[in-house]
């Protein structure tokens, strides 16, 4: 399906003048961008803190975090779809409005089930938001400059996770945790202001549908199931729940082949060759890329003896990486096929891990910098492509769920990729604390962890190239398979 004017067209825009609309499309986008993934990953340095507080152990303070994860993960497709119905502006600032309250309630709060309970509000909030913006982007911007928006887009929300644990420390300990979710408050209000005084219209293609409850509920209880699961992993209750989430996804989709208006659109997947596959590489390259940081914060302050502070500000070079070279690989992907562009960043990263797998207790610290430059590099070089691919591969009516079910993708292969590690673990060193003793079996669980990490982009490789073309011709104008 051709979307926007060819290159001879005297209708067509210079490619690098955007319109007020697409200005403000991606201002609210951006200022959106750095909110929920800073309270995402700022949360996790003020845990401790909160134990201490409200004085709960260790399973009830997992849950300060998981609970986000759980409830954002599972509700991205059906609030996605949701905003194809209703209105894609209406449901990302009701969604900063939601996160908005729950942040300042979980700054009041008086007790651990409290917090859970704003944290779930949290992700209620986050879910909104994470499954309309790219959705907003997609549809204003024209396909000629949509991976540049895209890129863009995407190095705030690196930025802002980067940062996130920095200044969450920073806030913990000068302020208090509570500080962490009051500090949102101001930017969220401030978004919901940009979205209603600067972005004109709305996007309701699917406006007139109906919209299936039963199929949302068996969609997020299935997600949620399979996902505890993978978090619990190696444990053996892992398994009960991954076959759980497993059972309830062929129920979903068995119901989703017979409504007139399904949550998600399975010929999507038999139909759209682009789009499949790009989903599928979005999950393989966050499957084999998400653990890194956790390993090497290990690596780096139980082998290399390193400080939190220290391990933190070597950590920084990957993401740092990604949020300068997102933007460039998004506008070059406007020009290039996305595959082309999206594949040679699956290999870069591929060597990154590669280079992992060589990782000793003498490691010299440029060497491991260096490898993290890499891995930055291949990152930034995939994701803003692939997106630019999800995005143009479906008709308008699918913008909300492409962006839900991208942001699904990222968030299964975190949980796989942890899984993998923590499996590692269970296999070389049981369920032991890390300390000198067994740094040698520590050392090859890290080592065959990167080994797996780079198969998976191996097979991610694949995927890559055989989605096919995105652009039908050299005027960068887009099709559905």
């Amino acid at each position: 399906m051709s979307v926007g004017p060819g290159r001879n067209s005297p209708h067509q825009r210079p490619l690098m003048k955007s319109t007020k609309k697409e200005r403000a499309a991606l201002l609210v986008a951006v200022a959106g961008s750095f909110v929920t993934p800073f309270m995402a990953s700022s949360i996790n340095v003020a845990l401790p803190s909160i134990g201490r507080e409200f004085h709960i152990d260790a399973v009830l303070l997992s849950w300060v975090a998981a609970a986000f994860i759980l409830t954002s993960s599972s509700l991205l497709v059906p609030l996605g779809r949701l905003s194809d119905i209703v209105g894609r502006k209406k449901i990302y600032a009701d969604g900063m409005i939601v996160f908005a309250l729950s942040s300042a309630f979980g700054a009041c709060a008086w007790s651990g089930e409290v917090l859970i309970a704003c944290r779930i509000g949290q992700g209620v909030g986050a879910a909104m938001t994470f499954a309309t913006g790219m959705a907003i982007i997609t549809s204003v911007f024209p396909p000629e400059r949509r991976g540049q928006a895209l890129g863009i887009t995407v190095a705030c929300v690196y930025v802002s996770l980067s940062l996130g644990p920095f200044l969450g420390g920073l806030i913990t300990e000068h302020i208090s945790w509570r500080g962490i979710f009051a500090v949102v408050v101001p930017p969220a209000a401030f978004v919901v202001w940009l979205v209603y005084a600067t972005l004109e219209g709305e996007w309701a293609e699917a406006k007139g549908e109906d919209f299936d409850w039963i199929g949302s509920v068996v969609y997020t209880m299935s997600l949620v199931s399979f996902m505890y699961g993978l978090s619990k992993a190696p444990a053996v209750e892992s398994a009960g729940f991954l076959a759980a989430g497993l059972v309830g996804a062929g129920v979903f989709v068995r119901r989703e082949s017979s409504v007139t208006f399904p949550v998600l659109d399975l010929a999507l997947f038999r139909t759209n060759r682009v789009f499949a596959l790009s989903c599928l590489a979005a999950l393989l390259n966050y499957a084999a890329t998400f653990a890194v940081t956790f390993l090497m914060s290990l690596y780096l302050q139980d082998v290399k003896g390193l400080s939190a502070q220290v391990a933190g500000t070597v950590l920084i070079t990957q993401p740092a990486i990604m949020a300068i070279l997102s933007p460039l690989a998004g506008r070059l992907s406007d020009r290039i096929e996305p595959r082309i562009v999206a594949s040679l960043g699956m290999f870069v990263t591929m060597v990154g891990l590669g280079l992992l797998t060589r990782l000793r207790s003498d490691t010299d610290l440029l060497s491991i910098l260096s490898n993290l430059a890499v891995l930055g590099f291949g990152f930034a070089l995939f994701s803003s492509p692939n997106m630019n691919a999800i995005m143009g591969s479906v008709d308008r009516r699918y913008y909300g769920i492409a962006s839900g079910l991208t942001a699904t993708m990222r968030q299964l292969g975190m949980m796989f990729s942890m899984g993998i590690a923590l499996v590692m673990f269970a296999v070389f060193i049981g369920r032991v604390k890390i300390s000198p003793e067994v740094q040698g079996p520590f050392m090859d669980a890290v080592r065959w962890a990167f080994g797996v990490f780079a198969v998976l982009c191996l097979v991610g490789i694949f995927a890559s190239l055989a989605r096919g073309r995105l652009h039908t011709n050299s005027n960068n104008s887009t099709h559905t398979s």
